[in-house]
């Protein structure tokens, strides 16, 4: 079972929709002892990342969340989901992450349309296991108006180009996340789910 973990953003239902068509058992969940017992967890999201880590550490999730990571247990951020993973954001002031990726989420550049709203190429380098059978320069569709900035030499990463060149999905053992949403994505999108309901199959067996 994937856990979808719902702290009151992003697009719920669209991700245990996708996840569900693909043959995965999905639930949408806010509580912690479904989080800590599921195979999975999808960690979706859109909004403020101030107000995320306040709702999910008010929810009781954090330490769910953290278990699942600490773990190995496949687990897939989502957009704001992927940037709460990161040492601290910009956002409103300086504030901190769940810090399991090191680095920070920057604003983008004055004078870039803001938010970053629509489809983008994703460039990676053949090798990223969310990536099989998805060519280097599909598009996928982005909306946020902060980006993921970090130096780890540890993860694999697909970049994005939007003013500045940012990680726009990144990979580590069990860990995997996206800025864009692979849920409104389309094909590519729905190749990628495909590629991680894959992943957490092989993991279960």
């Amino acid at each position: 079972m994937i856990a979808v973990v719902d702290y009151g953003r992003g697009n719920l239902g669209s991700v245990e929709k996708a996840l569900s068509g693909l043959g995965m058992r999905a639930i949408v969940t806010q509580d912690p002892g479904v989080v800590g017992a599921a195979e999975a967890v999808v960690l979706p999201g859109d909004g403020a990342f101030h107000d995320a880590m306040a709702t999910l550490h008010a929810l009781g999730l954090l330490d769910a969340i953290r278990g699942c990571l600490e773990t190995g247990r496949p687990f897939l951020g989502i957009c704001l989901g992927y940037q709460l993973l990161f040492t601290e954001s910009e956002e409103f002031g300086q504030g901190k992450g769940l810090d399991v990726i090191p680095g920070a989420v920057r604003r983008f550049p004055s004078g870039l349309k803001v938010p970053h709203m629509g489809w983008n190429q994703v460039l990676h380098h053949g090798q990223l296991r969310l990536f099989e059978g998805i060519p280097s320069g599909a598009h996928f569709y982005f909306v946020h108006s902060y980006y993921p900035e970090t130096t780890d030499s540890s993860l694999d990463v697909a970049t994005c180009t939007y003013g500045v060149t940012f990680p726009a999905a990144v990979e580590r053992g069990t860990l995997f996340a996206t800025q864009f949403h692979p849920e409104k994505s389309q094909r590519w999108g729905r190749r990628l789910l495909e590629n991680f309901a894959a992943f957490v199959r092989d993991r279960a067996r």
